[in-house]
């Protein structure tokens, strides 16, 4: 006899994340799959957040363009088994439900970015994008630290990622989803002697 796996939704979560005992964890699903994982802890992604989370919001501000987010939930509007949390995320004005939930947002962001935690692998990573840009995202964004680079992630036909690495000599863009937007990679990995 199969033993039927408890799915979890998005109300799980909130009850897990509003737990005391929780504060030094993250969580997120796919498909009703609870993952989980402590909160970084270290500097380096911190300060990777900070900045590209800065470069974009000046844009969007500029060209009044919608809304940039840290950490915040996104599910899409008719799944309650999927939720997940961006480091950072872009939402077109054209796509923000009317009045912003207080608990997550109910439509995948126009972009999602990822960054890299030391332990967790770029095959999960990408299976994240895949969710992302399944549900309504255009373009997602893999940061990786220790390759000093980003997997720009896209949909090809819907059945599909398209990966494009732009290493720390090539440049970040917006394409569609933000136009005009361009970010010299060595703003967020600076070439150094080592490098």
């Amino acid at each position: 006899m199969a033993i039927q796996e408890e799915l979890h939704t998005v109300d799980t979560v909130w009850e897990l994340v509003t737990a005391p005992e929780n504060d030094s964890k993250r969580f997120y699903l796919i498909d009703g799959e609870l993952f989980s994982f402590p909160r970084a802890r270290y500097r380096l992604p911190g300060m990777l957040i900070a900045s590209l989370c800065a470069c974009l919001q000046n844009h969007i501000e500029q060209r009044d363009l919608g809304i940039a987010t840290l950490s915040a939930g996104y599910h899409p509007p008719d799944d309650r088994y999927t939720l997940l949390g961006p480091a950072i995320a872009f939402t077109s004005k054209a796509r923000l439900p009317q009045g912003l939930p207080e608990r997550y947002i109910p439509v995948m962001p126009d972009l999602a970015v990822e960054i890299a935690a030391p332990r967790e692998t770029l095959g999960h990573l990408r299976r994240k994008a895949a969710v992302y840009l399944n549900n309504g995202a255009t373009l997602v964004w893999i940061v990786l630290p220790a390759e000093k680079g980003v997997d720009v992630c896209r949909s090809v036909d819907g059945s599909r990622l398209d990966i494009e690495f732009v290493g720390q000599d090539g440049k970040l863009s917006g394409e569609g989803v933000l136009p005009g937007f361009e970010l010299e990679m060595t703003r967020l990995f600076p070439i150094t002697e080592s490098s």
